[in-house]
C-alpha cells in the first residue's frame, strides 16, 4: 500500500484584492521528508505556509495534507500538523511550565499523553529550571527554543516551521537542526522556510524556490548548486531572485 504524500499543492493560487500573493505554485513533501521554500521577501512563502496550516483560505488550486483536502477537512489538517510562525510569541506572564501545560492541554485526550507531551517538550528545549521561571524573563532564544518544544512535543505528522532558529544562537541553532533532523527520521515530515541558507542546505532533502508567487525551480541541494555552477545555496538564491 502506498503511502499518501505529507502535503501535496496543486496550482495554489492567494489574491490579497489586486495583489497575486500565490500565482499557481505547484510542490510535493513525501512523508519523512524535510522540504525547504525559500525566497525573497514577499515571495509568498508565508502565504503558503499558512495556507497549508489552515489559517488562510485558498483562491484556487487544491491542498492536501496526507490526504487531507485544506479547504474541506481544515479541522482534520489541524490536529495532525504544528505550525511554527516566525512572530509567534508566547503568554510572557504565564512560566514555561505552565505554558507548555497550557499548551499540551488543548491536545492530549488523556493524562499520560500529556505527560509524554511535556516530558518531550522539556527535552526539546533544554531550559532546565528555567521552566519555573515567567516567560518574560526569558531571552529571545529562549522563547525561540519553548515554542519549538510547543511545536513539536505532540510530534505532529507535519511540522510547519517558518524560521525555526530565529533569534538562536549558533550552537543552540545546531541544536535545534539536529533535532528536527531526528525527528524526520522518526517518521514527522517538515514545510519550513528561512532565509539562512546554511541551514537550508544543511536541514533539506529539498528545495523549492518561490519568487514573485511562482516556483522558479525545485530540486536537492547538491541538485540545485550544480545546475547553476554554484558552491553553495545562497548563490543559487542570488541568481534566481536577481
Amino acid at each position: 500500500m502506498l503511502l499518501k504524500q505529507a502535503l501535496l499543492i496543486e496550482n495554489l493560487k492567494k489574491s490579497f484584492g489586486n495583489n497575486e500573493a500565490l500565482k499557481g505554485i505547484s510542490l510535493s513533501v513525501e512523508p519523512n521528508e524535510i522540504f525547504a521554500l525559500i525566497g525573497p521577501n514577499g515571495a509568498g512563502k508565508t502565504t503558503a505556509l499558512r495556507i497549508v496550516a489552515a489559517l488562510l483560505t485558498p483562491s484556487g488550486g487544491r491542498v492536501e495534507v496526507f490526504g487531507n483536502n485544506v479547504r474541506e477537512r481544515p479541522d482534520r489538517v489541524r490536529e495532525i500538523i504544528s505550525y511554527l510562525p516566525e512572530e509567534a510569541g508566547a503568554y510572557k506572564n504565564l512560566t514555561g511550565n505552565g505554558y507548555l501545560r497550557f499548551m499540551g492541554e488543548l491536545f492530549a485526550t488523556q493524562r499520560r499523553e500529556l505527560d509524554d507531551f511535556l516530558q518531550r517538550a522539556r527535552d526539546i528545549c533544554g531550559l532546565g529550571d528555567r521552566l519555573n521561571d515567567k516567560i518574560g524573563t526569558y531571552s529571545k532564544g529562549m522563547v525561540r527554543k519553548l515554542l519549538l518544544a510547543r511545536a513539536l512535543m505532540t510530534r505532529p505528522r507535519l511540522a510547519i516551521l517558518d524560521e525555526p532558529t530565529s533569534g538562536l544562537d549558533v550552537i543552540n541553532a545546531l541544536e535545534v537542526r539536529n533535532l528536527i533532523k531526528g525527528f524526520a527520521r522518526e517518521g514527522m515530515s517538515v514545510f519550513l522556510s528561512s532565509h539562512n541558507m546554511l541551514e537550508i542546505e544543511y536541514l533539506s532533502d529539498r528545495v523549492g524556490i518561490i519568487h514573485q508567487g511562482i516556483i522558479y525551480d525545485m530540486g536537492t541541494p547538491e541538485e540545485l548548486k550544480g545546475k547553476y555552477g554554484s558552491s553553495n545555496l545562497e548563490e543559487v538564491f542570488a541568481e534566481v531572485a536577481r
